[in-house]
């Protein structure tokens, strides 16, 4: 989707639907777009934000260093509802963090086609409940971004959030939050 493209290349806010909830994105290597997106939602600057892909080649191929137990987890799980906690050795998308990197692709058909990595939160204000509709979505934030996108209505759970940052080492993992991958989907790891 080129619009959502240049939004994001340009240092722009969007506010797009994942496959779970209503979200914002802006370019993860642009200082001003995340910047921006962090005060759009009211989120303190020092709390770290997962970098979305919208095509799981595109994100195994930006993180080579991660081993093949790993790897082999991702291509399991993505795409889908699950924010995956990895390490960071290369410290690579430093405005996401950085020894560890939260890392999403969901499944957003309408958004296969974008290549370009975004920095990328929940659509409500810091700490609000999460949006399954464009329409609930706060006005103030609706009113700052620079692009909306209207996909319907969403399921409304959040990402299952699962640390994966000791997975290489024995296979072991940790479920930080419980969301829309129930905890069985994860018994396929080990």
């Amino acid at each position: 989707m080129n619009e959502f493209e240049d939004c994001v290349a340009r240092g722009g806010v969007a506010l797009f639907p994942a496959d779970t909830v209503y979200g914002l994105a802006a370019g993860a290597e642009s200082e001003a777009g995340v910047r921006r997106l962090y005060e759009i939602k009211g989120r303190p600057q020092d709390r770290p934000a997962a970098v979305m892909f919208f095509r799981l080649e595109d994100a195994l191929a930006a993180l080579p260093e991660l081993g093949s137990r790993t790897r082999e987890a991702l291509e399991r799980l993505l795409p889908g509802p699950v924010t995956l906690l990895l390490p960071n050795p290369e410290r690579r998308f430093p405005l996401a963090g950085g020894e560890h990197l939260g890392l999403r692709v969901p499944d957003v058909p309408a958004l296969a086609g974008v290549r370009t990595p975004v920095l990328q939160s929940s659509a409500n204000p810091s700490g609000g409940a999460d949006v399954r509709r464009l329409a609930d979505v706060d006005p103030e934030i609706r009113a700052r971004v620079d692009l909306e996108i209207d996909g319907g209505e969403l399921p409304g759970t959040p990402s299952t959030v699962v640390d994966l940052t000791r997975f290489e080492d024995g296979g072991g993992y940790e479920i930080l939050r419980e969301g829309a991958l129930p905890a069985d989907a994860l018994r396929a790891l080990g």
